[in-house]
């Protein structure tokens, strides 16, 4: 079972990865099985990922709407998304 993000660790985490660079790009190419694996042996090490959209992945759709995409294939929960850039959480069990 999975905790959810308090309000005050989702401030915390904002504060501390805002200034992060991405370790994941998100190109062209949308969001594929091999990205949806990265991210999520990315998470399993470090439970905090920070994903930048290129702007040729933003053509039809939102930054928002890709990170949501995301966050349910990988069963993350979406910290923040500002601008091309969100940060995805999942909590160890």
């Amino acid at each position: 079972m999975s905790r959810k993000i308090t309000a005050r660790m989702r401030c915390r985490l904002k504060r501390e990865f805002s200034s992060e660079s991405p370790t994941i790009w998100i190109g062209k190419g949308q969001v594929s099985v091999g990205l949806i694996k990265e991210i999520e042996k990315q998470l399993d090490k470090r439970k905090i990922v920070k994903v930048k959209i290129l702007k040729t992945a933003l053509k039809e759709v939102k930054a928002a709407e890709i990170a949501v995409e995301i966050s349910k294939q990988t069963k993350a929960e979406i910290v923040d998304v500002r601008g091309h850039t969100f940060i995805l959480y999942k909590h160890k069990i």
